[in-house]
């Protein structure tokens, strides 16, 4: 049996008090982050594959099901604001389709076929890279799509949180986050979940940086859709420039991106 599906280490559940629950799942929660650290080494191969992919125009697409499918979906969809890349540089892909986000689709996962015919879609080429993100490390819907991703020679890793699964042996570069049994049983959007959406920002972030969208610790190039944003925008501005509000302001009003702001003093 896989240890995402082992049985929990409480019982009686429904016996506990609410502090006694939150302290309990939060307990497990503790451990999460370690299990990623273990996998360090593996993501560390996965990001520089998917950067050299990335360099040469790829794309980074991710293939889920469940709670693994909209997380990779989430971290698909944050990119472009935070980092200011295209709406289809990373793109996330869910058996089921779009409405699977929202409200399960049965049996979507079972069908081995229907993840490369998705990728298609998109005209998925040997330039991109495509990491399959599957807690069990055995869904169908990602086997398939990785082994149809291999024979055309197109880069595949995963996310997964079971050692030696399917999924694994299948990736090229494979990333294995053994987060243990659920404090309830069986139940992955929790501790699987937190530490594939741990994985999934190391990965993202590490890539971004490395293609140059980050300019010392700042998201220089983020989108300013709300004010938050822009304020944030002007802040980044003050400090990199040591100029006014005012000032910072009015660089961006001018130029319409952080980076712009900052390039257009630094170019002068």
């Amino acid at each position: 049996m896989s240890t995402t599906e082992t049985p929990s280490h409480y019982n009686h559940l429904e016996h506990m008090s609410v502090l006694e629950l939150l302290t309990n799942i939060n307990k497990e929660d503790k451990t999460v982050p370690l299990a990623v650290e273990k996998a360090i080494p593996q993501l560390e191969r996965l990001v520089e594959a998917t950067v050299a992919k990335m360099k040469e125009g790829g794309r980074l697409f991710y293939i889920g099901a469940g709670t693994s499918g909209r997380l990779g979906v989430v971290d698909a969809s944050e990119c472009p604001p935070t980092f200011g890349v295209p709406f289809d540089m990373v793109i996330g892909i869910m058996a089921g389709g779009d409405t699977a986000i929202r409200k399960a689709v049965e049996f979507a996962e079972d069908d081995d076929q229907q993840a490369i015919r998705d990728l298609d879609a998109y005209g998925v080429n040997e330039k991109d890279v495509v990491v399959g993100i599957a807690a069990s490390g055995r869904t169908p819907y990602v086997i398939g799509g990785l082994q149809a991703c291999n024979e055309r020679g197109i880069t595949t890793g995963c996310i997964v949180c079971n050692a030696d699964s399917k999924v694994a042996a299948v990736a090229k570069f494979p990333v294995e986050v053994v987060t243990g049994p659920e404090f309830l049983t069986g139940s992955t959007r929790m501790k699987a979940g937190t530490g594939q959406k741990l994985a999934l920002n190391m990965l993202t972030t590490s890539t971004m940086i490395q293609l140059g969208r980050v300019k010392g610790n700042k998201m220089v190039d983020m989108q300013l859709t709300n004010h938050k944003l822009v304020d944030r925008g002007v802040r980044m501005i003050m400090e990199e420039l040591n100029i006014s509000e005012e000032k910072a302001k009015e660089l961006l009003d001018l130029h319409g991106s952080v980076r712009s702001a900052i390039t257009s003093i630094g170019s002068h």
